[in-house]
Order: C-alpha cells, then structure tokens, then sequence
C-alpha cells in the first residue's frame, strides 16, 4: 500500500513546498498553477451549486482549489459540528456553516497563516463568523478534543500526506462514535513507479501522493472507519498543465469518497 512516503523522503521540504504554494494561491488566485481555480470551475467540474456559490465572497471562491465535492456526498444536518480538514480559504466552511445554522457550528483547520486570514475575513463577510472557528494546525496533529466532531469534511488534501495512515487516524480520533467522512480527493488508475513517489515536486502538485482508487477503503478501514466507498469522480485536472505532465495511463482525477466511525456497542454482564 502507497499510505506512505519512500525511505529518505524529505517531508519537511514537501511540506514548505506546499505551504509556499498555496500561501502564493492566497496572494495571487488569479496567477499561473497547475491546478484549476475558482467559483466557476467549482460548478462546471465538481457541480456546486450555483445557490451555494451565491452565499461564498469571492475571496474564498478566488482561491478555491478542491478536487471534488464533499457537499454531494451527503447532508450536514441543523447543530451539527463540521470540521474541515486543511480548510485553505474557506469555501467549504462557508457552505457547510449555512447548512448546520446558528446552532451548529465548523471549525477549520490550515497550516497556511495566508489562507486562515482569507478563511477569517470570508465567513464574516458571510455573515456566518459566529458558528465559524479558524485553527492553525497540520493534518497529522489536528487541534482538535478527541470524540468532538460529527463530520470531517475534506477536499484534495490528504494525497498530500506522506503518512496517510497517521491522517487516517486523526481523523477517526476526532469524530464522534456515528459520525462521516466525507472527503474527496485525487486518485490515480495504477500505482506510481517509486522514482515518482521520491520526488517531492511531484508530491506538491498532488501526484506522487496520489493513492490508486482501490486503496481508499483499504487505508480507512485499517484506521478503523467502516462502510468507505467511492461515490463518485470528477476530472478536476481537465485541460490543466499536471495533466499533461503525466502518462495517460494513470488517469489522475478526483473522487467522492464515504466512510463513517461506527458506534461503540457496551453489552451488559
């Protein structure tokens, strides 16, 4: 299983790497990337409503970068507690703090000061900054009480983990007995050659840390989710420069993906 980066890996250059990219994403949204961008590559590629985009500054919407569309996966109900892991500026957060109302509430999580502030100033923009909370934090240590959490909500981030069953666990740790997983990220058709997994450029662009489609239930399920299954795919590299980079067999694209923590059952003596 790729849950892990080669020996040697160099994970705290990728993660400069990374946070140098999308701190530039936060500053220049409108600038030159591997990856698409924006409100209107939200609703063509990854179907977001037009209703939900509506409700999202484009301060948020600029600098969004998902991979899919967690909101499609299923409900977030009235007083519910959301957390979005790695948040960037907060379109996520923005949509899910409209659907669990005043009561409930969202906390978002980055490691990139310059995506928090954007993530701050959009959901008071929104008029949602009361049931919106900010954190810095990392994906492999989140902010976060044990048990505390009825839904993480994710999109494109944890292929750039280099240790995905640490991030795996994480998130089984803050949710509560019950609650979902709905995540998206990128995919690919077959399993990276090693040459491409050691190379942290690659990583940074949401490659080299790319799982096989088949291997997402697999690594959830030794984290200890239950039920984890793809619900559906998006070409989110369509017409981009990461797709031109890579062999047409190993059909990079993004995915849905479901999975739940299941409910702890005491049997009386």
């Amino acid at each position: 299983m790729a849950a892990t980066c080669p020996i040697n890996f160099d994970v705290e250059s990728l993660r400069a790497q990374v946070q140098a990219e999308y701190d530039r994403v936060a500053r220049e949204p409108h600038g030159d990337f591997h990856f698409h961008r924006g409100a209107d590559y939200a609703h063509e590629y990854l179907y977001y409503t037009r209703e939900d985009l509506n409700r999202v500054p484009t301060l948020a919407s600029d600098r969004f970068a998902g991979v899919g569309n967690p909101h499609r996966i299923g409900p977030l109900y009235p007083g519910e507690v959301v957390l979005d892991h790695a948040c960037g500026a907060g379109m996520d957060v923005i949509i899910a703090a409209h659907r669990v109302g005043p009561t409930g509430k969202v906390i978002g999580v980055d490691m990139t000061p310059t995506m928090r502030d954007c993530a701050l100033e959009a959901a008071r923009e929104a008029g949602v900054a009361g049931r919106v909370d900010v954190r810095a934090g990392f994906y492999e240590e989140l902010p976060v009480a044990d048990d505390s959490v009825d839904v993480v909500i994710s999109n494109g981030v944890i292929n750039l983990a280099p240790d995905k069953n640490r991030v795996f666990r994480e998130i089984h740790r803050v949710l509560r007995p019950g609650g979902r997983l709905l995540m998206a990220d990128v995919v690919v058709a077959r399993e990276l050659k090693l040459e491409a997994r050691s190379n942290p450029d690659i990583w940074a662009a949401c490659i080299g840390g790319a799982l096989p489609e088949w291997e997402l239930p697999e690594l959830a399920a030794a984290a200890g989710f239950r039920n984890g299954r793809v619900t559906e795919h998006f070409e989110c590299f369509r017409n981009t420069s990461a797709e031109r980079k890579v062999s047409k067999d190993l059909r990079v694209h993004g995915v849905n993906f479901f999975a739940n923590k299941q409910y702890e059952i005491y049997y009386s003596p």
